[in-house]
């Protein structure tokens, strides 16, 4: 079987300036959530958005489902930005018809039900939500999806440790798991629990990539104490 995400010999900078991947290779299995962790500046957002098709390398292949990045991948590709970029105007029901519309794959029912359990308001203007409010009902959008290539930039970074546990379960029994969900986050100790397999990044370079129990029965440490040491000062 062929794997979800195959990235070979891919190369991306930014106006000739800053070279961010040099030769980038990484495969991706399906049915895995996968930890992508490094520094700030380390290539995460730029891969995430090479993945969602926001941003093309300058050479080298990126696939996604054996298809090229494109129209067709992001058709099955369902991506969560780090930063909220919803109409606030807009109620979260009209937000739900937005998505119903525009996503084939959009699960109108599992959208109402997580709003449920995070106790989301459909009612609620968008505007009026608080900053963790916000994340929620953006995370619950791209999680009601039945993607299969989830991207995850920072989903947990702006809410409250109390709801995080909330959110992470949310993510666990909402996503298809014929799929695999890529997430990027500084809090390593709020999600490894959830990692099948973890992805350090270092300078534009893949320094581990790896399942994450093997991991860390082989170093007898944590995935975050792992990822303090191979990036300390």
């Amino acid at each position: 079987m062929s794997n979800l995400v195959e990235i070979s010999q891919v190369e991306k900078e930014y106006g000739r300036k800053k070279q961010v991947f040099t030769n980038l290779n990484l495969s991706l299995e399906s049915g895995k959530i996968i930890g992508l962790l490094g520094p700030n500046g380390s290539g995460k957002t730029t891969l995430i958005k090479m993945l969602a098709g926001l941003l093309k390398q300058d050479a080298g292949e990126i696939t996604i489902n054996g298809q090229k990045v494109g129209p067709d991948t992001k058709a099955v590709v369902s991506y969560l930005p780090e930063r909220t970029y919803f109409n606030e105007s807009l109620k979260i029901k009209n937000l739900v018809n937005m998505f119903k519309d525009f996503y084939a794959d959009f699960d109108e029912a599992r959208a109402y039900h997580m709003m449920e359990l995070l106790k989301i308001e459909p009612e609620m203007v968008f505007k009026k939500l608080s900053k963790g409010n916000k994340e929620k009902v953006q995370l619950i959008m791209v999680m009601s999806r039945r993607a299969k290539l989830y991207l995850l930039d920072e989903p947990i970074a702006g809410v409250d440790p109390a709801a995080r546990d909330y959110i992470l379960q949310t993510i666990i029994t909402n996503y298809d798991t014929q799929g695999s969900i890529l997430i990027s986050t500084h809090l390593i100790s709020d999600i490894e629990n959830i990692l099948d397999d973890v992805i350090f990044v270092k300078e534009g370079n893949i320094v581990c990539h790896q399942n994450a129990d093997t991991l860390r029965n082989e170093k007898g440490q944590s995935v975050d104490e792992i990822f303090r040491e191979v990036f300390r000062c």
